[in-house]
């Protein structure tokens, strides 16, 4: 049975967070040449393929916010985080959504 992430949010809602100010914790799951091209700033960089041995990096008290380049491998991260008991946020659209600021 899939797990769905606790929430979803859409690109410009997450933007309008961090424009605000809001300190977010942001996962990329996108593979490194993708995350070269540019990143929200801030976002901490897992591609999905090493998510299962390196996901003890995030802390599993706080909310992350997961994003990739169209939602579809954010959505398979929130549901790998979500079976081991992580409060996630996919990104719908992904960054073909994003309108804020790369780095």
């Amino acid at each position: 049975m899939s797990v769905q992430p606790d929430r979803e949010i859409s690109a410009q809602d997450l933007a309008d967070r961090l424009e605000s100010g809001e300190a977010l914790n942001i996962v990329d799951v996108r593979e490194p040449a993708e995350w070269e091209e540019g990143h929200i700033p801030g976002a901490k960089h897992i591609p999905l393929g090493q998510l299962p041995e390196r996901f003890t990096e995030l802390d599993p008290e706080r909310e992350w916010f997961i994003v990739c380049r169209s939602g579809a491998r954010s959505g398979l991260a929130c549901e790998l985080l979500s079976e081991r008991g992580y409060h996630v946020v996919n990104m719908t659209g992904g960054l073909l959504a994003w309108d804020g600021k790369l780095v």
